[in-house]
C-alpha cells in the first residue's frame, strides 16, 4: 500500500482533488504508467463494441501506453486481455479489496494483470464490492490516465460516469461513434454531439490529440 505522500504513489492520481489517501497495489506500478489511457464501456458489448475495444486497446499497448480499465465483464475485460496479448501493460482498478476479485470469473485475468501491470484499489483487504463503490472506482480510473476512451455505453452507464469524471479532472475524453439505433451507443454519441468527447475512428486520433504522434517510449 502506498500513502499519497509516497514517491511510488501515481503522480497523475495525486493531482486529483479527491485522491485516495492510501492506494493498495498488487503487482507493480512503473513510471511509464503515467502514460495511460482508460478504456471503458458496457458489460454487454455488441460485436462492434467488442471489436473496437480489442482494436484500440491492442494499438494503444503497442504504442507503449498503459491500458487502464475496471476488470468488469465486457469491454473492460477485452481491453485488459488485448493489452496483455499485445505485450503491453495494463492496470485494473477495483471497487473492492484486492483479495476479492469481482467478477469472480476474472480471477485468472486478474492474476495475469499482476504480471503485466497492477491491480489497484483504495479499499482495504476484505472489502466486498458494493454498488456505491463503483462511481468512486471510476474517478480513480480516469485520474490515473491522460484520457478516457468510451467504447460503448448508454447515457446512464458507468462509462459515462467515468467520462464525466475525466471532464472534471481536465482529462481528454474520446468516444467511438456507434449506431443511432443501439441503446448502448446513446452515451458515446451524445458525448460527441455535445462536443464533450473527440470522435475517434483510429488510434492515431487519440495520439494526435495528446501530441503523442510517435511511440511514447522508445525501447
Amino acid at each position: 500500500a502506498y500513502s499519497w505522500r509516497d514517491e511510488q504513489y501515481p503522480a497523475r492520481l495525486r493531482e486529483a482533488d479527491d485522491h485516495p489517501p492510501v492506494l493498495y497495489v498488487r503487482g507493480e506500478l512503473r513510471p511509464e504508467d503515467e502514460w495511460a489511457i482508460a478504456v471503458v464501456g458496457t458489460r454487454r458489448a455488441t460485436p462492434y463494441g467488442r471489436q473496437a475495444a480489442e482494436h484500440f486497446s491492442t494499438d494503444l499497448a503497442r504504442q507503449r501506453l498503459t491500458v487502464v480499465s475496471g476488470l468488469a465483464r465486457g469491454v473492460d475485460a477485452i481491453a485488459h486481455r488485448a493489452a496483455i496479448s499485445a505485450g503491453g501493460r495494463t492496470i485494473a482498478v477495483l471497487a473492492c479489496g484486492l483479495d476479492i476479485i469481482y467478477p469472480p470469473e476474472h480471477a485468472k485475468l486478474a492474476a495475469e494483470i499482476t504480471q503485466h501491470g497492477a491491480l489497484v484499489s483504495d479499499y482495504p483487504l476484505g472489502t466486498k464490492p458494493r454498488s456505491e463503490y463503483f462511481p468512486r472506482r471510476n474517478r480513480i480510473l480516469s485520474a490515473l490516465s491522460l484520457g478516457v476512451l468510451v467504447i460503448e455505453g448508454d447515457v446512464d452507464s458507468g462509462a459515462l460516469i467515468t467520462a464525466r469524471n475525466a471532464i472534471d479532472q481536465n482529462r481528454e475524453v474520446f468516444a467511438v461513434p456507434g449506431s443511432i439505433y443501439a441503446p448502448t451507443y446513446r452515451g458515446a454519441n451524445k458525448l460527441i454531439q455535445a462536443g464533450e468527447a473527440k470522435q475517434v475512428t483510429r488510434t492515431e486520433d487519440i495520439l494526435e490529440e495528446l501530441n503523442l504522434t510517435t511511440a511514447v517510449q522508445q525501447p
